[in-house]
């Protein structure tokens, strides 16, 4: 993911989401609506999402030192993971809490000005759709093609995009169901189907934050390359004349946009360190090639010998036969 395609979709949700509070709680207020409640504490906890998200990817940006050799990259998984937190507890274990105590105690809305809250849940969808489409196109500049959306929200090593997506897919489906809650107790006058608006908006947040949060977690705890990545970088390595065998392979991604390539491969046992050097140096310049997020790789080079190394393994790649 591009830094500015990320940032674009980022600032687009915060700005909606801002504006959307802002008229939610206007609503709120003249209304007495559970669910308008619900809804603008809901924007409010994504716009605060949103400036996480910048900050991260502002503080990812800091230059490698002697205690972060490998950079700062990962600060953008840790506000991610952050953002996962913050949509379970305010935004989630909120609307269910309200949910639940307008069950147990339903109030009668004011209907003074009935119609306000309904203005403001129409024009939400429609800013709320506006900053979803944002993402979408932002999405599809570095979505695989033919990769589906969920597969895309899974495997993507760049948390911005698939927590805005999934912030504005919820979004839109907690607006709808508060515009279903809210008509269905002016129709009826029965406060009740607002609660449970309510209550059903909780839920749909706690879904989208556990989602996010064990997505987020497996980029902390540290992924390696996607499978077409993987393949790839194997097929760098074996392109040339130089390796004999790969031995073995461990990729790591350092941050969204940095991935560690470790490899022990073996050369033709006649090599001088000179030509070694030279054989390792041309296998480097491939990976890039291949894949160019692989900027960190370690090249051990080694002659193979099958009493020693271990048996062919997915970590061992036989690439030709030596002569």
């Amino acid at each position: 993911m591009s830094a500015s395609g990320g940032t674009k979709a980022i600032i687009a949700a915060f700005l909606a989401n801002l504006g959307i509070a802002l008229a939610k709680f206007l609503a709120w207020a003249l209304s007495g609506s559970a669910s308008m409640l619900a809804e603008a504490i809901h924007s409010v906890a994504d716009s605060g999402n949103q400036i996480l998200l910048l900050r991260g990817g502002r503080k990812s940006k800091r230059e490698a030192d002697r205690s972060h050799p490998f950079g700062y990259g990962r600060e953008r998984y840790v506000y991610a993971f952050v953002v996962s937190i913050i949509l379970f507890s305010v935004g989630g274990m909120f609307a269910v809490y309200e949910g639940v105590a307008k069950l147990r105690d339903p109030h009668e809305l004011d209907l003074t000005w009935w119609w306000l809250p309904l203005l403001v849940l129409v024009v939400s969808i429609a800013l709320e759709s506006f900053s979803l489409r944002t993402a979408v196109r932002e999405s599809n500049l570095v979505r695989e093609k033919g990769q589906s959306w969920v597969s895309f929200i899974r495997r993507a090593k760049a948390p911005e995009l698939p927590v805005v997506l999934l912030e504005d897919t919820g979004a839109l489906t907690g607006l709808t169901l508060a515009l279903f809650g809210y008509g269905l107790t002016l129709l009826t006058g029965n406060p009740v189907f607002d609660a449970i608006g309510t209550l059903c908006i909780g839920v749909l947040l706690i879904i989208i934050a556990l989602v996010l949060g064990i997505e987020t977690k497996s980029l902390l705890v540290g992924e390696g390359a996607t499978t077409a990545d993987h393949d790839r970088i194997v097929d760098a390595i074996g392109d040339g004349p130089e390796v004999v065998k790969l031995i073995h392979m461990k990729t790591l991604y350092l941050g969204p946009d940095e991935l560690m390539v470790a490899a022990k491969v073996a050369l033709a046992s006649d090599k001088t360190v000179r030509e070694a050097a030279d054989d390792i140096d041309e296998i480097e310049k491939r990976i890039r090639e291949a894949v160019p997020a692989a900027r960190v790789i370690y090249l051990e080079p080694d002659v193979y010998r099958p009493a020693i190394d271990p048996e062919p393994s997915t970590d061992v790649f036989v690439l030709k036969s030596s002569d």
